[in-house]
């Protein structure tokens, strides 16, 4: 693909390093911005620049957020006994989207991964713990997708947790083994929070 311009190029470059974005697609959206207004492509660069530096994470669950503290951890009308833990945003995200779960959550930022390099260290495991250790928390729930990754992490954070006056609990497996829980549908993953089992080392 050969350009006369630097800056179409550049763009197509830069938007091409998107996932599942190949250089054909990205010259596609490069021609689609060049004839919008300018007003509304400037919108789009503020949006996707104040994803790096007014973006925040809940000094609380590390979801993102607006300020140091989400709108769910926030929120009085939340069971603050009940911790529903997930591997990012978009699984807490999808969650939320079945209406099935009035708790709130604690975002690890990642799952457990020794083949990529993921170890407990990298994740938000630490405030976890301390989370469930103070008094009044009655369950963490444990809300991962139903790969390798998943389990070893749920594993893990079961042995940390075991000793600890709280019922851990994981969803059912209503979510199809290897299957990722931000594309399950909202009636199954509601089922699956729903009917969720108690998690035992």
């Amino acid at each position: 693909m050969q350009f006369t311009s630097a800056i179409v190029e550049n763009a197509v470059d830069a938007l091409s390093g998107f996932p599942g974005i190949g250089r054909r697609t990205a010259l596609r959206l490069v021609m689609h911005l060049m004839n919008r207004p300018e007003a509304e492509v400037v919108r789009l660069a503020d949006a996707v620049l104040k994803l790096k530096t007014e973006l925040q994470l809940c000094s609380i669950c590390g979801n993102v957020s607006d300020s140091g503290l989400c709108t769910v951890c926030a929120n009085p009308m939340r069971n603050q006994k009940q911790i529903c833990v997930v591997e990012d945003f978009s699984d807490q995200m999808a969650i939320e989207a079945t209406s099935q779960y009035g708790g709130v959550y604690h975002v690890l930022g990642g799952l457990i991964s020794p083949m990529d390099g993921v170890g407990p260290e990298e994740l938000n495991i630490s405030t976890l713990i301390s989370r469930a250790a103070q008094e009044g928390t009655d369950e963490i729930i444990m809300a991962f997708s139903a790969t390798v990754e998943g389990d070893t992490t749920m594993f893990y954070l079961a042995r940390k947790l075991r000793d600890m006056p709280v019922k851990i609990t994981c969803i059912s497996r209503g979510i199809s083994v290897g299957g990722e829980i931000e594309y399950a549908d909202e009636i199954t993953l509601g089922r699956s929070l729903a009917n969720r089992t108690e998690y035992k080392v």
